[in-house]
C-alpha cells in the first residue's frame, strides 16, 4: 500500500517533527563553523590549496567586497601556512560536540517516528550518537572533498573521467550518512530496507535543494551590501531548516510505508 503526501504530512503534525527539525537545524548550524575550519585545515594538510586559490576563492572574490574578501583570504592562507595540529583538534572536538546533539535530536524524532521507547542508558546513547555523528561528519566530508578536488587531481581523459564520476561517489557517501542515522540512531532498529529506501527521497530532494541554493547565491545574492549579506544568511539558515525537514519527511515516509505493507 501507498502512503500519500496528505498521510505523510498528517503524521509529520502529529508526531510535532518541525521542532525536532528546528533543533536539528540549528546545532548543524553551529557546526557548520568548526566543520569549514577542519575542512580548510585538511585541504592544507593534503596539499589541495589550489582548491582554495582556483576554485573556492574567485567565486567569493565576485560577490564579496574588496576588504572582506582580503580578511577571509588572509585568514584561510594563514591556515594553510600555519600549523594546523591544533586547530583539526579543536574543530574536531567542536564538531563532533555539535553533532552530538544533533543527532540526539535525531534519536527523539525517530523514536517518535518508529513509537519506541527510548531503553538505552544514558551512556550508550551519548556513545552511539557521538559515533553517528562522526560518521555522518565523515561522510559529508568524503562528499564534499570529492565534489571539490575531482576535477583538480589530473589533466586530459582522466579528468573528465573523475568529474563524472565524483557525482555518484559523492551520492554514495550522503546516503551512507542518511542511512546510518536511519538505521543506528532509534531505540530499536528497523529492518535495513526500511532504513534505506526513504533515504534515496531525501537525497534526491536534497540535491535539488542545494542546487537552487547554490545557483541563488552565485547568480542572485549580492554580499557586498547589508541587506544581501542579510539575505544570504536568512536563506541558509532556511535551506539547513528544510534539510532537516526532508530527512524527517523520508524517515517518516518509510515507517508509513512498513506499517502498510505489514498491515499494522
Amino acid at each position: 500500500m501507498r502512503a500519500t503526501a496528505h498521510d505523510v504530512a498528517e503524521c509529520f503534525a502529529e508526531h510535532g517533527l518541525l521542532t525536532y527539525a528546528s533543533a536539528i537545524a540549528f546545532r548543524a548550524l553551529v557546526a557548520l563553523v568548526p566543520l569549514t575550519l577542519l575542512g580548510l585545515a585538511l585541504l592544507g594538510v593534503f596539499g589541495l590549496e589550489d582548491v582554495w586559490t582556483d576554485t573556492i576563492a574567485p567565486a567569493l572574490k565576485d560577490h564579496l567586497t574588496q576588504p572582506v574578501f582580503n580578511g577571509v583570504d588572509f585568514t584561510v592562507n594563514r591556515i594553510f601556512t600555519t600549523d594546523k595540529s591544533s586547530l583539526i583538534v579543536l574543530a574536531i572536538a567542536l564538531v563532533i560536540w555539535d553533532m552530538t546533539w544533533a543527532v540526539n535530536a535525531v534519536t527523539q524524532a525517530l523514536n517518535r517516528i518508529h513509537d519506541v521507547e527510548e531503553d538505552r542508558s544514558k551512556l550508550r546513547r551519548v556513545g552511539v550518537a557521538a559515533g553517528l555523528g562522526l560518521a555522518v561528519v565523515l561522510c559529508l566530508i568524503a562528499a564534499v572533498l570529492v565534489q571539490s578536488v575531482a576535477p583538480s587531481v589530473t589533466d586530459g581523459s582522466l579528468d573528465t573521467l573523475l568529474s563524472v564520476l565524483r557525482w555518484p561517489v559523492s551520492i554514495f557517501f550522503l546516503w551512507a550518512a542518511v542511512a546510518l542515522l536511519f538505521r543506528f540512531a532509534p531505540a530499536q532498529k528497523p529492518e535495513f530496507r526500511w532504513a534505506s529506501g526513504g533515504s534515496l527521497l531525501v537525497i534526491a530532494t536534497w540535491i535539488v535543494a542545494s542546487a537552487l541554493f547554490r545557483g541563488w547565491v552565485t547568480e542572485v545574492a549580492d554580499l557586498k551590501s547589508a541587506t544581501g549579506s542579510l539575505t544570504v544568511f536568512l536563506l541558509l539558515t532556511a535551506y539547513v531548516l528544510v534539510s532537516s525537514t526532508i530527512f524527517l519527511i523520508g524517515a517518516e515516509l518509510d515507517e508509513l510505508v512498513r506499517k502498510r505493507n505489514r498491515g499494522s
